[in-house]
C-alpha cells in the first residue's frame, strides 16, 4: 500500500488542535436507525441523515480527524465511505487491514468526531477507482463474470466481506457503534437486474455479521430503480446538482411512503484526461441541499471530500471511447484536495445551520495549515527502464496482463526483427497507451482514448522491436468494466504479416531499488532522478507542467498520474511523505531530458491545453 502508517505523535503533531469541549462523540451505547412512513427514525426519534463521503484510502491516516472535524464543522452528523476491495485483499487470500487501510480504526476516528458511518462494502464500488475496486486477479479465474450470481464470483466475493465483517460488526449500532446503514451492491441498476446476484450480495453481508439497517442506491430512473433494488429493502437515489424537485417525483412512480433521501448528491463531478477540469457553483450546491432539508430529506454529499487516488488506482469509463480519471479527486468537493475550506463549504453550511433541530449547535472548522512551496528542483540523474526487466515470460502470441499475471504498471512486448523493413505496425488492442521503439528509439504511441491501432515504423535488420503497455486503469463503470483485460488484446501485424515469438516482461513499479541511476543521457521511456533539501515539510502540490507523461515518486511513494495534455498539472504531496533535510523525487517520464525542473506549488494547477470550451 502506498500510504504508511504513521506514529500517533506525528498523527497529532499535523493536526490542528481543537478544544475537547467542541468534539461531540456518538455515546457507545446501542443505536437503532429504521424507517416510520416517510421518516427514519433513530433510536425512536425523528431523524435526518446529513452525510458526506469520504474514502480512508484517498486520505493519508493523520489527516483523518482534521477532515471528520471539518464535516462536522459544515454541520454533517454523518460519514460514508467504501470499502475497496482490491486494496484489502490486493493478492489472492492475502487481507490487509492496517495502516491506511485500518477501516475500523477510521470508523472508530468518526464515533470520536461525533459522526454517524453508512458502510458500501461493494463488492463493486465504482468510485473512479481502478475496476471498481475489484482485485486484478480476479480476472486470473477462468470464465469469471463479475456482477454476477457466477459461483467463482459470488464466493471470491464472500470471502472478501467476510473479512470485513470482522473489522466493521463490533462497530455496528447495536453494538455501540456509529454504523447506522450499509449498502447492498452500488447502483445496480445502472448495470443489470439480476434478483438473485442482488439476494446473494445481501446473504453474504448477513453471514458476515454486517447485521443492521440494509439499503440500495441507483439513479432515479424506473430502469434503474426497478433493475438494482430488493422489495423489502430501503431504496434511495443519487442525482447531481440542479433541482431536486424532479428527481423525487419519479422515485415516488416507483415507492411511496418510505423515507426519501439522496445516497450521492453529486456537488461536484470527476475528471478525465484531455477534459476541462470541471467546477460546479457553491450556490447550486447548496440550494439543492436547502431543497431537501425543508422537506425533511436525507442527503449524502458525494463527495465531501475527495482526496486523491494516489499510485495507480484511478480508474476509466467507456462512452464510446476509452475515457481514463486523472489521479486527483478533487471532484469540486467543499473541502479540497488539500482538505481546505470552500465556498462551498461555506454555503452548505450556511443552509444546514437554518435547518438544526432545536438545541444542536455546529462548531466552528479548524483552520488549515499553509501549503509549502518548494523551489526549481533540477533533473540530474537518469536510469534506464531496461534495468527493471526481470525473467521474459515466453509465447508465440501477446499475452494479455492478466495472462501474465500482472495487476498494474507497465509491460513491455519484444520481439526480433530480422530484414530491414519500413511500413505500418498495427496493433488490434492497445491497453490503454503503447509506445513503440525499435533498438530503444520510440517510434510512435497508439492512444486508446483516440481507438489508434496503427503506426509508421522503421525497423533496421537484426533489431529489437519493443511495445511499451500502460495500463492506465480498469473501466469502473458500465458494461465494458467485464472485460476490461489489459496489455495487447489480439495480434501484432507488420506490413499486414502477424508477428510471432514475443518475450513480456511485467513492470509493475512497486520497487524501483533496482535502479542504478547516473548523469548518461537516455532515449525513450526513462527514470529521472533529483534530491531537494528542506527546512520544514508541510503539504505541497508537485507542479508538472514540465513534464511529459508518466509518474511521480516522492521518497518511495507513489503520487500518481501526470500527462501534459491536462486537465490535472499537479500531484498533491502530503506533508508526512517529506522530511526535513534531503528528499529524494524519481519521475518515470515517456518523453523527458536531463536538466528538466519542477517545483512544489501551494495551490492546484488544472490547465488543458487545446481543450475545447464546454
Amino acid at each position: 500500500m502506498f500510504i504508511p502508517a504513521i506514529s500517533a505523535a506525528l498523527h497529532m503533531g499535523l493536526m490542528t488542535a481543537l478544544p475537547v469541549s467542541i468534539i461531540q462523540s456518538i455515546p457507545k451505547v446501542p443505536h437503532h436507525l429504521t424507517a416510520q412512513g416517510e421518516q427514519f427514525m433513530l433510536d425512536g426519534k425523528p431523524f435526518i441523515i446529513r452525510s458526506g463521503e469520504m474514502h480512508y484510502p484517498r486520505v493519508a491516516r493523520p489527516y483523518w480527524r482534521d477532515r471528520m472535524r471539518k464535516m462536522r464543522a459544515m454541520g454533517l452528523n454523518t460519514l460514508c465511505t467504501y470499502v475497496f476491495w482490491n486494496l484489502h485483499e490486493s493478492k489472492r487470500g492475502k487481507f490487509d487491514f492496517k495502516g491506511n487501510l485500518d477501516l475500523a480504526a477510521f470508523i472508530k476516528t468518526a464515533q470520536e468526531e461525533g459522526l454517524y458511518v453508512i458502510v458500501r462494502p461493494g463488492p463493486y464500488i465504482c468510485t473512479e477507482w481502478e475496476w471498481g475496486g475489484f482485485p486484478a486477479w480476479l480476472f486470473q479465474i477462468p470464465g469469471i463474470k463479475v456482477r454476477s450470481a457466477d459461483p467463482k464470483f459470488l464466493d471470491a466475493a464472500a470471502r472478501y466481506v467476510k473479512q470485513v465483517g470482522h473489522q466493521i460488526a463490533p462497530l455496528l449500532g447495536k453494538n455501540g457503534g456509529p454504523i447506522i446503514l450499509a449498502q447492498v451492491e452500488n447502483e445496480y441498476g445502472s448495470f443489470g437486474s439480476d434478483k438473485v446476484y442482488m439476494n446473494a450480495v445481501r446473504k453474504m453481508m448477513q453471514d458476515a455479521g454486517i447485521d443492521t439497517t440494509y439499503y440500495t442506491s441507483d439513479g432515479p430512473g424506473q430502469n434503474m430503480l426497478n433493475g438494482g433494488t430488493l422489495p423489502d429493502v430501503l431504496s434511495v437515489i443519487n442525482f447531481g446538482q440542479g433541482n431536486p424537485e424532479p428527481e423525487f417525483r419519479e422515485f415516488a412512480k416507483f415507492r411511496t411512503n418510505v423515507p426519501k433521501m439522496c445516497g450521492e448528491y453529486w456537488c461536484g463531478w470527476f475528471d478525465h484526461w484531455g477534459e476541462e477540469h470541471h467546477r460546479t457553483g457553491a450556490k447550486e450546491a447548496a440550494d439543492g441541499v436547502e431543497w431537501m432539508l425543508s422537506r425533511g430529506i436525507s442527503f449524502n454529499l458525494y463527495m465531501a471530500h475527495g482526496g486523491s487516488s494516489f499510485g495507480f488506482m484511478s480508474g476509466a469509463n467507456y462512452g464510446g471511447a476509452y475515457e481514463p480519471d486523472i489521479s486527483a479527486y478533487d471532484y469540486d468537493s467543499p473541502l479540497d484536495e488539500a482538505g481546505r475550506v470552500t465556498p462551498k463549504f461555506s454555503a452548505i453550511r450556511n443552509v444546514i445551520k437554518k435547518y438544526l433541530p432545536a438545541g444542536e449547535t455546529i462548531p466552528e472548522a479548524p483552520s488549515s495549515p499553509s501549503l509549502l512551496s518548494i523551489p526549481n528542483i533540477t533533473f540530474s540523474e537518469s536510469a534506464s527502464i531496461s534495468q527493471l526487466l526481470g525473467t521474459p515470460q515466453k509465447s508465440e502470441m501477446p499475452k494479455s496482463v492478466e495472462e501474465l499475471k500482472q495487476d498494474l504498471g507497465l509491460t513491455l512486448y519484444r520481439t526480433q526483427n530480422a530484414a530491414a523493413k519500413s511500413g505500418v505496425l498495427k496493433v488490434d488492442d492497445a491497453r490503454d497507451y503503447a509506445t513503440i521503439m525499435s533498438n530503444g528509439i520510440p517510434q510512435g504511441t497508439l492512444d486508446r482514448r483516440k481507438k489508434e491501432k496503427t503506426v509508421n515504423v522503421n525497423l533496421p535488420a537484426n533489431s529489437t522491436l519493443d511495445i511499451l503497455v500502460e495500463n492506465m486503469g480498469r473501466v469502473n463503470f458500465g458494461p465494458r468494466l467485464v472485460d476490461d483485460h489489459k496489455g495487447i488484446i489480439g495480434n501484432v501485424s507488420f506490413g499486414g504479416t502477424v508477428l510471432k515469438g514475443w518475450d513480456q516482461y511485467t513492470l509493475p513499479l512497486n520497487d524501483l531499488s533496482a535502479l542504478a541511476f547516473s548523469n548518461s543521457i537516455q532515449s525513450g521511456p526513462a527514470f529521472y532522478r533529483a534530491h531537494f533539501e528542506l527546512k520544514k515539510v508541510g503539504d505541497t502540490f508537485i507542479d508538472t507542467r514540465n513534464l511529459g507523461k508518466g509518474f511521480v515518486w516522492v521518497n518511495g511513494h507513489n503520487l500518481g498520474r501526470f500527462w501534459r495534455i491536462g486537465p490535472q498539472q499537479t500531484l498533491f504531496t502530503p506533508a508526512m511523505w517529506l522530511k526535513k533535510g534531503e528528499n529524494e523525487i524519481v519521475v518515470f517520464d515517456y518523453d523527458f531530458a536531463l536538466g528538466k525542473t519542477i517545483q512544489g506549488v501551494m495551490d492546484p494547477i488544472y490547465e488543458t491545453p487545446g481543450a475545447k470550451k464546454r
